[in-house]
C-alpha cells in the first residue's frame, strides 16, 4: 500500500493506522508503514514483517514465584527476545525466539532442610517459519480506509469476523541438563530431555472496527517429548491514539506444567521503526503464584521494496505512478490541442473554398 505524506497525515488524524502499530494490523499488505511487532504480548500476529525487513524484539523482565504446597520461592530476572525476517514472499517470515532466565530457588521445606539453588538457562529457544495461508483483506477495495470519514472507518463490518490465518512450523532446541525442562518443580532435578523437537502453531487475526484487534494462537510444543505441552494464547489489543495501544491476554498451558496466565500492558510508538512497551503477567493459583514485569522494545531495519513493480521502493513507485499519471494528462492535452487545430484548419479551408466559388 503506497501512501504519500498528505495521505499519511490524514490517516493519522482518523486514528486508523493505529491498527497496525503493534502486532501487524495492516489489512491490505504484509508490509506496513510502521513497525509490526508481536510485543508486548506473547501471541504471534498472523501477518509477517514484510520482505526485506529485519526486526528485533526484546524485553528484560523480573520474575517472582511462590509455591504454597511445595514451599519454595523463585526470584530472578530474564530476557525474552525474537529476530524476524521477511523472506522471498510477503506471506513468509523466518524467526528465532527465546527466553533466557537467571534466578535463585529458595526451598523453605524444613523437613528436607533449607537450601538455595541458582539456575540459568534458556526456558525456550526455537527456530521456525510462519506463512500466511489466508488473507480475507487482500484486494478488498471496499475495505480500504476512508481518508475523510472517521465514522465510516469505525463502523462494524461482518467481514471482519473472518480471520486471517497463518501456520508456523519450527524446532525447539533444549540443551543438556536444562533445569527448566520440564518446568514442574524447581527443587527437583530435571533436564533429562535435551535435544531438538518439533513445534507447530496456527495463528488467526481479526482486524475489527474502532482500533480493536483479536488474535488467537494454538500451539503444540516439544512434540514427541515427555515435556510436550499444548498452549493457547488469546490477545485483544485496542489502539486509542496514533501512538498508543493497550492489550489484555490470556495464556493457557496444559502439560507437565499447567497454568493459566494473564497479561496486561501497553506500547508506545516512537517512530515508524521503533516501539517501546511494558506488561505484567500474573495467575490466579498459588501452586505456584506467578508475577512477572517486563519493559521491552522493538526495532526494525526496513529494506523493503515493492516487488510488484520491478523491485521499486515505495517512494520510487509512488513517484513513477505520479509521473505516469502526469504523462497521460499531458498526452491527452496534446491530443485535444491537435484535434482543435485540425478542426480550425478544416474550417479555414472550407471558408477559402466558398470564397473562391463566387
Amino acid at each position: 500500500m503506497i501512501l504519500n505524506s498528505h495521505s499519511m497525515k490524514t490517516i493519522k488524524k482518523s486514528l486508523l493506522p493505529t491498527l497496525c502499530l503493534f502486532i501487524g494490523l495492516n489489512a491490505f499488505a504484509q508490509y506496513t508503514e510502521v513497525i509490526n511487532s508481536n510485543r508486548p504480548g506473547t501471541s504471534r500476529s498472523a501477518f509477517s514483517v514484510g520482505t526485506g525487513v529485519l526486526q528485533f524484539e526484546a524485553g528484560p523482565y523480573i520474575v517472582k514465584e511462590d509455591h504454597s504446597v511445595a514451599n519454595y520461592e523463585v526470584s530472578g530476572f530474564g530476557v525474552d527476545f525474537a529476530a524476524r525476517y521477511g523472506l522471498l514472499f510477503e506471506q513468509l517470515e523466518i524467526n528465532i525466539e527465546g527466553v533466557y532466565q537467571n534466578d535463585r530457588v529458595s526451598n523453605n521445606n524444613f523437613t528436607a532442610g533449607s537450601q538455595e539453588n541458582k539456575r540459568s538457562n534458556f526456558r525456550n529457544l526455537a527456530i521456525g517459519a510462519k506463512y500466511l495461508v489466508y488473507d480475507p483483506y487482500k484486494n478488498a477495495e471496499e475495505d480500504k480506509p476512508n481518508l475523510y470519514s472517521w465514522k465510516a472507518n469505525r463502523q462494524f463490518k461482518w467481514k471482519s469476523l473472518i480471520p486471517a490465518v497463518s501456520v508456523y512450523a519450527g524446532v525447539h532446541i533444549d540443551s543438556k541438563n536444562n533445569p527448566y525442562i520440564p518446568y514442574v518443580a524447581p527443587i527437583a532435578q530435571s533436564g533429562s530431555e535435551s535435544g531438538i523437537s518439533p513445534r507447530v502453531m496456527i495463528a488467526t487475526q481479526n482486524n475489527l472496527a474502532g482500533g480493536w484487534v483479536f488474535v488467537i494462537n494454538l500451539i503444540k510444543d516439544r512434540i514427541g517429548k515427555d515435556a510436550s505441552d499444548f498452549q493457547y494464547i488469546v490477545t485483544l489489543t485496542h489502539s486509542f491514539h496514533p501512538n498508543w495501544a493497550i492489550f489484555a491476554e490470556a495464556h493457557g498451558i496444559k502439560g507437565d506444567y499447567s497454568d493459566n496466565l494473564f497479561r496486561f500492558g501497553g506500547a508506545y510508538l516512537f517512530g515508524p521503526d521503533f516501539q517501546l512497551d511494558t506488561a505484567i503477567t500474573l495467575n490466579t493459583k498459588d501452586t505456584p503464584s506467578v508475577f512477572n514485569a517486563t519493559l521491552g522494545a522493538s526495532y526494525r531495519f526496513d529494506f523493503h521494496k515493492d516487488k510488484e513493480d520491478n523491485g521499486e521502493s515505495a517512494e520510487e513507485e509512488a513517484e513513477r505512478k505520479a509521473n505516469r499519471k502526469k504523462g497521460r494528462k499531458e498526452k491527452k492535452k496534446d491530443k485535444s490541442e491537435k484535434k482543435k487545430a485540425k478542426k480550425a484548419k478544416k474550417e479555414d479551408t472550407d471558408f477559402n473554398d466558398d470564397d473562391g466559388g463566387f
